[in-house]
């Protein structure tokens, strides 16, 4: 009996032990033996703890991770949209957590219109296990998560890639003015270039492989129509800001993002090549909480180490993968 009790004592010791090396902190992983190192991107999964549609959305993410058995999980915002936020996130947390699969999310327009504010929000993500954001605040920077993650070499300590992961925001600052979503505020932009600027110049003066992650698409998309240049559904126009920040030229100029990842419009899932730089949107990966006329699913993106340019897909709820694309 009291080795029982040793055992069991040890066994809890061990999983407490498990769960807290995986609180945040680390913001870095490593390309596979394979040299492959893949993203899933879950974007508006509008989870309310009272829907039973929700449970759709839950059941559709155990299916999609056990088919792609991703190295890491983004969820690209509007996590959950009813109360309390508490409860619907560790609902959809579930299928993540219970696999032990590293997660970061970044904030959309309705997760912090419920029962916490973005500061409550962001303190109450770093307490979750195998959660690789940061959340903290960035000094004389907008928003609550802007940060990277760093991908690093399938045998060495050295940095290969980037993921940046930015709040979008909410809506307009400026009404009646501007109407509208929000943008980039400046002090982000020049973070964003600050922070390319620093890993290029540690990279010997070479820009690292990037990609990133948030919600609101930026302007340009909107040229999805123009160029011929697009694979995937456009369903609904793109809402994004009337503005224009800068982000975009940014990006292009520092030659380091290869796309970018956005949710916000439920019934578009394309792929757009703008000037090399792959314009993207997530699979919707609610259910009938909110409009669709897709099956819901998820946007994987699987990069290649020492390549530059990524493999994407779309998984959808039965396990079907449509829209394979190799971008930019």
């Amino acid at each position: 009996m009291k080795n029982s009790i040793l055992t069991a004592g040890i066994m809890v010791c061990l999983t407490i032990f498990s769960l807290s090396a995986k609180k945040p902190g680390a913001g870095s992983f490593h390309f596979n033996a394979d040299g492959k190192f893949k993203i899933m991107q879950v974007t508006d999964t509008h989870i309310n703890r009272d829907s039973p549609y929700s449970q759709e959305t839950v059941a559709m993410l155990h299916q999609v991770l056990d088919a792609e058995k991703p190295d890491l999980v983004i969820f690209t915002g509007d996590v959950v949209t009813g109360k309390p936020y508490r409860e619907g996130l560790d609902m959809v947390l579930e299928p993540v957590l219970s696999r032990h699969i590293p997660w970061a999310l970044v904030f959309g327009n309705h997760d912090d219109e419920q029962d916490m504010s973005r500061a409550q929000l962001a303190e109450m993500l770093m307490t979750f296990p195998y959660f690789a954001g940061k959340m903290k605040k960035v000094k004389n920077v907008t928003g609550y998560g802007n940060y990277v993650l760093e991908i690093k070499g399938s045998g060495n300590n050295r940095t290969e890639a980037l993921l940046y992961c930015m709040d979008s925001h909410a809506y307009s600052s400026m009404k009646p003015l501007v109407d509208g979503y929000a943008w980039f505020a400046f002090d982000q932009v020049d973070w964003y270039r600050r922070t390319s600027d620093r890993y290029t110049a540690a990279n010997g003066g070479q820009p690292l492989p990037a990609l990133a992650f948030f919600h609101i698409p930026l302007p340009e998309y909107r040229y999805a129509d123009r160029k011929g240049l697009r694979t995937g559904a456009k369903l609904e126009p793109e809402c994004a800001p009337e503005v224009n920040s800068g982000m975009f030229l940014s990006m292009l100029e520092k030659g380091d993002v290869m796309g970018t990842f956005v949710g916000h419009d439920h019934v578009n899932d394309y792929v757009f090549n703008h000037y090399g730089i792959a314009l993207t949107y997530g699979r919707f990966s609610g259910s009938k909480t909110t409009y669709t006329q897709l099956k819901n699913g998820v946007r994987l993106i699987e990069l290649t180490e020492n390549k530059r340019g990524f493999s994407t897909w779309v998984r959808l709820n039965d396990t079907i993968v449509i829209e394979e694309t190799e971008a930019p």
